[in-house]
């Protein structure tokens, strides 16, 4: 039987679980499979596992990205209060499109504008945005962190399924080794 090294062969948000092959001979007559068949279908499952996870680094890519602007929201935010606690005017260059920068004075601002995506802008009171953000960088701290026991589960599969791939190969190699001693020796009497 095509035993697991753990107690039981898991699934981790839609990624299926590779099980550790022992007995390669029992693990082939379960599934009904020749070795080539085996190989085939085990290749095909690395494969699967290869392309979930380009995606899930595409994933982690682009919430490395939006943290830090999330962050960077939140300093503009905080700073905004802070001048308009003590009065001051607030002098900042901002990008108006690629490559081009204005130079704008804040007076008494009560409340900013954010992009929400999908070319949709809001506008909220500093303490909400504030809020609001407060709130995205969580959930985007949060999506990374299970975006990286995905991909560390996600790697373990790979590595599983490799060394069963390896063990059905040898099993096979050593297999044709015994037939071809077998003919040889039942040749020379």
């Amino acid at each position: 039987m095509a035993s697991p090294s753990s107690s039981a062969v898991t699934e981790r948000r839609g990624i299926p679980g590779a099980s550790f092959v022992e007995d390669v001979q029992q693990y082939l007559a379960q599934l009904g499979l020749d070795v080539n068949s085996a190989l085939v279908f085990l290749q095909e499952r690395l494969q699967q596992y290869k392309l979930v996870e380009m995606k899930l680094l595409a994933q982690q890519r682009d919430l490395q990205a939006k943290i830090p602007d999330i962050e960077k929201c939140l300093d503009i935010v905080a700073t905004l209060q802070a001048k308009k606690e003590t009065g001051e005017a607030l002098i900042a260059d901002f990008e108006v499109s690629e490559g081009i920068y204005s130079r704008a004075r804040i007076e008494d601002s009560s409340s900013v504008c954010l992009w929400l995506g999908a070319n949709v802008m809001l506008e909220y009171s500093c303490d909400e945005a504030n809020t609001l953000l407060q709130k995205n960088l969580e959930n985007a701290k949060a999506s990374l962190e299970v975006l990286v026991a995905d991909l560390q589960f996600l790697r373990d599969q790979v590595t599983i399924t490799q060394v069963t791939i390896a063990r059905v190969y040898n099993w096979d190699v050593h297999q044709r080794r015994i037939k071809q001693a077998t003919a040889a020796s039942s040749k020379d009497t």
